[in-house]
């Protein structure tokens, strides 16, 4: 379905990240693991031993330069770019936190990976995307939607990445490049930590999942993102899509 696609993924060394990378490049995609730290090389070895198609690019999505220098190098490797996902978040994002004890760093941080990098990505990967009227996919969560007592931060950089992307929907499709979000529930590091600390919370989380179960990195949440990305997605925009078992139902 993606065999003549690229498609860089920020923060996908490991977690829900990589397994939209897995989903991608079985798929077909030329995938671009964009990652701050080495474990990006690792993913993309890991994908070619599976005889698939990846390139891994240093990427800092909080500085501009190198989200820049990231799409060039995966349009110099691929002859172009058809998505960027940008799935990269705060290594803070699931650590607790009241409003009052915020203090300015730890704001910048939030900032700087969620919306400061999405706006990175975005405008380094205009170009690129608008040769080949390509996709722009971000990430938001149930605590972007409806909001979080525990994680204030990480859920208005959440809910502000779908404003950014409801607008640049509009403002881009004269360019046929669409622009999306989802809104994902899934194993990831962090989640498998609170779990093996304390294991009675998985049994708990999947009983307030209609579909009863928590979400698959790769067969569920990399399988909708390689929908949205394919060919059979280019009449949707501005959308955000709940890939998380019922577990939110109105968006």
């Amino acid at each position: 379905m993606l065999d003549d696609h690229t498609v860089l993924v920020t923060g996908s060394g490991a977690g829900v990240g990589l397994g939209i990378a897995r989903a991608l490049a079985a798929d077909g995609a030329h995938v671009v693991v964009a990652t701050r730290n080495d474990n990006g090389a690792d993913a993309a070895e890991q994908l070619r031993a599976r005889g698939n198609r990846a390139t891994w690019v240093r990427c800092d999505v909080t500085d501009e330069a190198s989200v820049r220098t990231a799409v060039a190098e995966s349009v110099a490797v691929t002859g172009g770019l058809d998505a960027l996902v940008h799935n990269a978040t705060s290594s803070a994002s699931s650590q607790p936190h009241q409003l009052a004890e915020v203090d300015e760093a730890l704001f910048e941080q939030h900032w700087s990976v969620s919306l400061l990098g999405a706006y990175n990505c975005a405008s380094a990967a205009f170009d690129a995307l608008r040769v080949r009227g390509g996709t722009l996919l971000v990430m938001t969560s149930p605590a972007g939607i409806e909001g979080s007592a525990t994680l204030p931060l990480y859920a208005t950089m959440k809910g502000a990445l779908r404003g950014f992307a409801k607008s640049l929907a509009r403002e881009w499709a004269q360019h046929r490049i669409t622009v999306n979000v989802i809104s994902p529930l899934a194993y990831s590091p962090a989640m498998t930590a609170a779990i093996e600390a304390e294991p009675a919370m998985e049994e708990r989380l999947a009983r307030r999942i209609p579909l009863g179960r928590i979400g698959d990195p790769e067969g569920d949440i990399g399988s909708a993102v390689s929908f949205l990305v394919g060919p059979r997605a280019r009449y949707i925009t501005g959308q955000t899509l709940g890939v998380d078992g019922g577990h939110f139902t109105s968006l």
